[in-house]
């Protein structure tokens, strides 16, 4: 547990097999989401599954969730069984947070499956297909900017996939949105903890009846909580936790040959980043055709990154929605490499052995000044190399305060790298 600084929810349930606020074995979060999707397997498809293989393989994945050493062997399991649906399903990850994990849900499917994740970022040459509203939250809206106009408009099950519901109301909102627009009979929202109350399950029952559609709720681990207390609204950030000497850091540009989508984002200042976006990322969609060029493109990064590695302790990092790729990629990277990502979510750090947030560095995001990040649990020295994986390029004023902490945090070298679909030509940003 720990203290969100929020005056809407003072409290946050930090994950041991996110990967997002505490470091850990990448094949740890990739796991989680594949066994979410084994549950919507067997969910979905009823009698007609072998629980004989099934329910072996289900027992695997909760053993390596719970003892991370056999996260990897578990992992490569569920996808070695090549699970299929009996029908075609839409996957929508919920930013931030669960960008990676609906996208690793999507992922073990053979096929028959599509996947698009929410964003709070502005593209102004793409409209939002959904948008709706995340009531608990620091940032409120999300945009769904789907390229293929038929992700959304057919009749499939929808699986809306979140890494925690606590009253439920998120999903109901996009519920709503999506029904008014693209009618269907069927939702499944899948999580890892769910913590609704009787009246959140009840509201869920009169959406079913108002819409006349059918929910089911699938998750990891269930349960119900009482909150008492005030919020912690100070700062959230300690920053204190440097080291006397920087490390050095070195920026890399490493072509992984996928695709880019020449739009631009724009911030809160109006400031434009004409930066091209990766295609295949999830934000604009994609489906299981796609997943050999996009499985590809991580090997193809991941045997570039070996070599920049010079001890034996790394830390890859993502930013904020872009979790999955680097996720995928640090779990090609070889042993003694642990997994996290910097997030929008602002929580009061502690040292205290029974608290979830030891530490805690507030930074300018890099997408939007307005907006603080921040890294938490990681301390100087912890890692020797810290590599940070960037979907596109930004300004170098813009990423440098990102910087400047994790080079008090590394012990020897921080690598910022940026994907391209093309070698370096020097670029005009980094």
């Amino acid at each position: 547990m720990a203290a969100r600084i929020n005056k809407k929810r003072s409290f946050l349930f930090v994950s041991k097999v996110l990967g997002k606020h505490i470091p850990v074995g990448p094949y740890t979060p990739l796991l989680s989401g594949a066994a979410l999707a084994l549950l919507l397997y067997l969910e979905m498809s009823g009698d007609t599954a072998d629980r004989e293989v099934m329910d072996p393989l289900m027992n695997q994945a909760v053993h390596g969730l719970i003892h991370p050493e056999y996260a990897e062997e578990a992992y490569h399991a569920l996808l070695a069984a090549r699970l299929a649906l009996p029908e075609p399903v839409l996957f929508i990850g919920f930013a931030e947070t669960a960008t990676a994990l609906g996208h690793s849900m999507y992922n073990a499917f053979a096929g028959g499956a599509s996947y698009i994740h929410t964003t709070r970022e502005m593209i102004p040459e793409l409209e939002s297909v959904v948008t709706f509203v995340e009531e608990h939250s620091h940032a409120m809206d999300h945009l769904c900017y789907a390229l293929d106009a038929s992700l959304l408009s057919g009749t499939e099950p929808v699986i809306l996939v979140d890494d925690e519901i606590t009253t439920g109301n998120t999903a109901v909102n996009i519920i709503r949105d999506i029904q008014s627009k693209f009618p269907r009979r069927e939702y499944v929202v899948a999580s890892l903890l769910d913590w609704r109350s009787e009246a959140n399950i009840q509201a869920y029952r009169e959406l079913e009846q108002e819409l006349g559609i059918r929910i089911t709720a699938l998750s990891l681990l269930q349960g119900s909580i009482k909150v008492e207390g005030v919020p912690l609204l100070q700062p959230a950030a300690d920053n204190g936790a440097a080291a006397t000497t920087g490390a050095e850091l070195v920026t890399t540009y490493v072509r992984d040959g996928l695709e880019r989508l020449p739009v631009t984002s724009v911030d809160a200042q109006g400031v434009i980043n004409p930066a091209a976006y990766l295609k295949l990322s999830g934000r604009f969609g994609l489906k299981s055709a796609d997943n050999v060029q996009l499985d590809a493109g991580v090997s193809r990064v991941a045997e570039q990154l070996r070599s920049l590695r010079e001890g034996s302790r790394a830390l890859v990092m993502g930013v904020g929605e872009f979790m999955y790729l680097p996720m995928r990629i640090a779990a090609e990277m070889g042993g003694g490499v642990l997994y996290q990502s910097s997030t929008r979510s602002p929580i009061h750090p502690e040292r205290r052995a029974d608290y979830g947030v030891h530490s805690a560095a507030a930074y300018p995001s890099a997408g939007d000044t307005e907006i603080m990040n921040f890294i938490y649990n990681v301390d100087p020295g912890q890692y020797d190399d810290i590599i940070v994986l960037l979907e596109r390029e930004v300004p170098r004023q813009r990423i440098a305060p990102m910087t400047d902490i994790l080079q008090r945090l590394a012990g020897n070298k921080v690598h910022l790298v940026v994907l391209s679909s093309e070698p370096d030509t020097g670029g005009s940003g980094l």
